[in-house]
């Protein structure tokens, strides 16, 4: 049986002049418990689809990432949460963006792919649809912390309009389950002081997050903006299908793209032969993986 997992806590400005060693300790913790959770859902030959889900769902509750509790704040001051789960094994996906009071926004995305005919929801109406649906509900005080309050006020403050390079980011897995089928999930919070209703790559399908059986899963992280403009996701695994470059070339391929436009981020990815493969170009990365061989790895700053 072989099966494969994949994560990331976001990429940006993770060094060890930024990330005291008791973040970075957390943030592994965190990773770790991750693992776990998806592990414990594929040694049980369980679907890609629910260790994607368990995975994202504990980085969701854990304040060293910004995505649910602990999430970027908007320019004024509400956290606004987006999410994206796709599943290779028929291209099914639900995603919401902007949602305001759900503890658990990949949850919610996989229950707008389950329970309505839409792949995307937004704003008041996702927020309603999570109470139809019973997802768990989470007040603006439990989301909000007020370390990232401080940060929205030093950045005001500094004249800044919005912060591309934190040291907390967008979560995200991607799994080859035991029969070879993957996914992927993608949650964050965006960009501190967004406005206007800004919505990044994460919750966009092709561009954030993307699956497909024939190819890869792929959960992106970095300058939104710039993913969205390269359609990253599915290209990458447009480049795996049609193209035949191994995933890793790929990977590689088009995060350069992002660069040469002005971007900055990172790629996790995995196929159904359950390669375990992530490429980043900013300083760190909090990122994680582990095989059904028990090849197990975390990692947050260039150099480990």
């Amino acid at each position: 049986m072989s099966w494969t997992i994949v994560l990331h806590g976001g990429a940006g400005q993770m060094t060890r002049a930024t990330v005291t060693p008791e973040q970075a300790a957390g943030a592994r913790e965190a990773l770790g418990r991750a693992l776990d959770a998806a592990a414990a859902i594929l040694q049980a030959e369980g679907a890609a689809l629910d260790a994607v889900e368990a995975a994202v769902r504990v980085l969701e509750d854990d304040p060293h990432f910004n995505s649910g509790r602990g999430a970027a704040l908007t320019y004024d001051g509400i956290a606004e949460l987006d999410a994206a789960i796709m599943d290779g094994r028929d291209r099914n996906a639900g995603a919401v963006a902007g949602v305001r009071a759900t503890r658990h926004p990949v949850s919610l995305a996989r229950a707008v792919m389950a329970h309505s005919p839409h792949v995307l929801l937004s704003g008041a109406g996702a927020d309603a649809f999570s109470e139809a649906q019973g997802c768990e509900q989470a007040t603006q005080d439990w989301l909000a912390l007020p370390e990232r309050r401080a940060q929205l006020a030093e950045m005001i403050a500094g004249g800044g309009s919005f912060d591309v390079d934190m040291k907390y980011g967008t979560v995200g897995a991607v799994a080859c389950d035991a029969h070879g089928h993957v996914a992927a999930a993608t949650s964050t919070g965006g960009v501190t002081g967004k406005r206007w209703g800004r919505i990044g790559d994460s919750p966009l399908i092709g561009a954030g997050t993307y699956a497909d059986d024939r190819a890869a899963a792929v959960s992106c992280t970095g300058s939104g903006e710039f993913f969205i403009r390269a359609g990253v996701a599915h290209e990458i695994c447009a480049r795996v299908r049609l193209a035949g470059e191994s995933l890793d070339t790929a990977v590689a391929g088009v995060i350069a793209e992002v660069t040469a436009l002005g971007g900055s981020g990172g790629i996790i990815a995995t196929g159904p032969q359950g390669e375990a493969v992530w490429h980043f170009t900013t300083p760190g990365m909090y990122r994680a993986r582990l095989t059904a061989d028990g090849a197990r790895e975390i990692a947050v700053f260039s150099d480990k």
